[in-house]
């Protein structure tokens, strides 16, 4: 397993703070929010990470291109969500917390070279993933993500967003290999 990227300690607390915009409350509250800035925004692909946002789209009727989940709810195992949605093809990649695996970062990358709808379940952790699917989105995509007690975060994937992805991107880079 070759590791591109690591989360070095000053970069921990950046990257608590919401990539996007933050919309607050409960998911019953936050749906109504997200489904009209989906139709008003026309998205060519939403891009879901994490098991709960993921879950709680479908549940909507909000189906992404991509879901990137880990079984997992604040870290404790929970239900795969993979009997509510019919996804095209499904790849399980190993991605240890605190890291990017290549192997991780290449099934981004492959998911959004069609139309298919992807369903990547990570070994190991998904949330540092969100900035792998930002960079590689298509323009205008809607990545969004769970903000732990506060509610969701969605991340237009414009030029600046991807520019501001890379530059944190680069301070993780590593040369390591295992």
């Amino acid at each position: 397993m070759s590791i591109a990227y690591v989360l070095p300690l000053n970069l921990r607390k950046k990257l608590k703070k919401p990539l996007g915009d933050l919309i607050r409350g409960t998911f019953d509250e936050t749906a109504k929010i997200l489904k009209t800035i989906i139709e008003n925004e026309k998205q060519p692909c939403i891009v879901s990470v994490g098991d709960i946002v993921s879950k709680n789209l479908v549940e909507n009727h909000v189906l992404p291109h991509l879901l990137i989940v880990d079984n997992k709810a604040m870290r404790a195992k929970i239900e795969p969500i993979s009997a509510m949605l019919n996804v095209n093809e499904e790849k399980h990649v190993k991605n240890p917390p605190g890291t990017i695996t290549l192997e991780a970062l290449n099934a981004i990358k492959e998911a959004f070279k069609n139309n298919k709808r992807v369903k990547i379940v990570v070994d190991g952790e998904e949330d540092l993933l969100t900035l792998i699917a930002i960079l590689y989105a298509p323009e205008n995509a809607l990545i969004i993500y769970g903000q732990p007690h506060e509610g969701v975060v969605v991340v237009r994937a414009t030029k600046q967003k991807k520019i501001e992805v890379a530059k944190i991107l680069e301070v993780m880079e590593t040369t390591a290999k295992d």
